[in-house]
Formats: C-alpha cells, sequence, structure tokens
C-alpha cells in the first residue's frame, strides 16, 4: 500500500507518517521545506502546487492541513477543493483530518458542539471554517473522501494508549462520559481507515477508550 501524507511536518501529519511506517506502509511526506517526518519518500511541494501527476498511483492520500489565522481559515476550504480536484475520477482515497466543532450533538442533526453554550468564542472562527469545507466536501461525488472528526478535546501531546472507539456524525463519548482523544491515538485511527475501512463519501469519528 502506497499513502501520501500532505502536510507531513504538521503535529498530527508527523504521527500519522510514524504510525504508518511503523506498520510498513510505503510513505511518501508531502513537505514545503525539509522533511521532518519518518517518512523515506518526499514530495517537496506547497499543497496548492501539487498536481493529478504528483499523486498518481497513491492508494490513498492524507490531508493534515491545518490553517489558524484569521486571513489563512479559508484555505480550508480552497485547500481541500484542490485536492478534491486533482484526486477527481480517481481510484485513490482521499482521507481528511478533520474538526470537532461540526459534530452533531443531536439526533435530528440540527445542532453542532460549536453551537453550544461552553464553546470557546475563540474557536468558533477555525470551527465555521472546518464546517464550510466540510460541507463542500459533502457534495462531492467525484471523489473517494472520508473525513475524520476528533473528539472534542483533541490533546496533541495526550498520550498513546493505543485504543479508540469508533463514531459517525455525533458527538461520542467513552464510557467515562469523556470526548477526548490524543493526536497519537487519533492516528491509529486514521491509519486503520485507510488499512481497514470503507467509510466512503462519510465522516466518521474516534474518541478514547
Amino acid at each position: 500500500m502506497k499513502i501520501a501524507v500532505v502536510a507531513a511536518n504538521g503535529k498530527e501529519g508527523k504521527l500519522i507518517v510514524k504510525e504508518a511506517v511503523e506498520r510498513g506502509i510505503d510513505v511518501t511526506a508531502v513537505v514545503r521545506s525539509e522533511n521532518k517526518t519518518a517518512a523515506e519518500k518526499v514530495i517537496r511541494k506547497d499543497l496548492f502546487d501539487l498536481t493529478a501527476e504528483d499523486l498518481k498511483g497513491f492508494d490513498a492520500v492524507i490531508d493534515a492541513f491545518g490553517a489558524w489565522t484569521e486571513e489563512t481559515l479559508p484555505q480550508h476550504s480552497t485547500s481541500l477543493a484542490h485536492l478534491c480536484d486533482i484526486l477527481s475520477g480517481s481510484d485513490t482515497r482521499l482521507l481528511v483530518v478533520g474538526g470537532a466543532g461540526s459534530l452533531y450533538v443531536d439526533p435530528s442533526h440540527t445542532t453542532c458542539v460549536s453551537d453550544g453554550p461552553d464553546f470557546p468564542d475563540a474557536f468558533k472562527p477555525l470551527a465555521a471554517a472546518m464546517a464550510k469545507a466540510l460541507g463542500e466536501l459533502r457534495k462531492r461525488s467525484d471523489v473517494k473522501w472520508t473525513y475524520i472528526s476528533p473528539a472534542a478535546d483533541f490533546q496533541a501531546d495526550g498520550e498513546r494508549t493505543g485504543g479508540y472507539l469508533l463514531g459517525g456524525e455525533e458527538l461520542k463519548l467513552n464510557e467515562r462520559g469523556e470526548s477526548i482523544i490524543s493526536y497519537a491515538d487519533y492516528a491509529i485511527a486514521m491509519v486503520d481507515e485507510i488499512e481497514k475501512g470503507n467509510h466512503i463519501q462519510q465522516r466518521i469519528s474516534a474518541v478514547r477508550k
């Protein structure tokens, strides 16, 4: 199996690369600068400069791109649209490191995590930008995409427990009533989906056991 991890030098990207390499998967890191990952193969290119030829032959492409400042938030949509355009009509899967703010908290799917009174104001612009990108992704029937949302408490430096629970469109809690997952455990869920999952054109989610 051959996969490419876009924005591989980021915190989540590096952990996804590490997890995949340790499982013996053929991994190519897509980075703008010096490769800082465990991957031996590298495409040194900006995401927006990637072409269909660059990503030809991969079984899966993982989009670990992130944008955090007000002026770059629209890139959640534009970057995802670009990846979709160059993978359009191919058999290559596109797996997206998503956000938790767009997870639903009601069975009717009318209220999201980001709509809650306790959701921090500082994170609302990011949640809105990522929700917009997901909404646009849902319209793409020409791409074999899977969007994976983390738990509400997504911990960059959290421990790797080795276990997680798979959820769907709704916020899932573990048996302790928590919605939490580390970047390392999320990486396990991502690579599991690449190897064993078949959630094509679906949003799924992961929470620590």
